[in-house]
């Protein structure tokens, strides 16, 4: 490994990754691989996590992004994935990159567009997932400030000016 020189950039899965950093804590820069992921990507391909992702192979990197883009096909678990049962072709499959928010933002545009409660929450500014409002979510509220404040007083060198006028 001595004599073989480092990449500085390694691209995996589209994405532009450290070569100075071990393989698994590389790949957390792609988004929708999480540290789980990753770890699971790097023992389904054999390579070891902790080398530097700058001495991987040409072959490695495409067997890895492969294992990345089609985790099912190399037997990954269901629950693994991050886009179980899709909305509209009902298949299971795994995001990265842009699709993940392209597919987030069309969930919450079809649950405003269908009026569900969680689209009503949405479109509001509220929180969706049960929290409380009463304290917490203040900069969904607008530029109302919680708890006392003082009345300003005026300065007082002021005054003596008006008084001598």
């Amino acid at each position: 490994m001595a004599e073989q020189e480092i990449k500085h950039l390694v691209r995996i899965a589209r994405t532009d990754l450290d070569g100075h950093k071990p393989v698994q804590h590389a790949m957390l820069k792609i988004k929708g691989v999480g540290f789980t992921f990753a770890n699971m990507v790097c023992s389904f391909s054999g390579i070891d996590k902790k080398i530097k992702a700058g001495y991987l192979s040409e072959e490695q990197i495409l067997k890895l992004t492969d294992i990345i883009e089609n985790p099912l096909k190399h037997g990954a678990p269901i629950w693994m994935i991050n886009r179980r049962r899709d909305y509209e072709t009902n298949e299971n499959k795994h995001l990265l990159g842009a699709d993940i928010t392209f597919h987030q933002d069309n969930d919450i545009k079809r649950q405003k567009k269908i009026k569900s409660y969680v689209g009503f929450r949405h479109a509001h500014g509220q929180p969706v997932r049960g929290q409380r409002t009463r304290s917490n979510f203040r900069r969904n509220k607008g530029n109302v400030h919680l708890g006392v404040q003082r009345k300003k007083e005026a300065p007082a060198a002021e005054k003596s000016d008006d008084k001598k006028k």
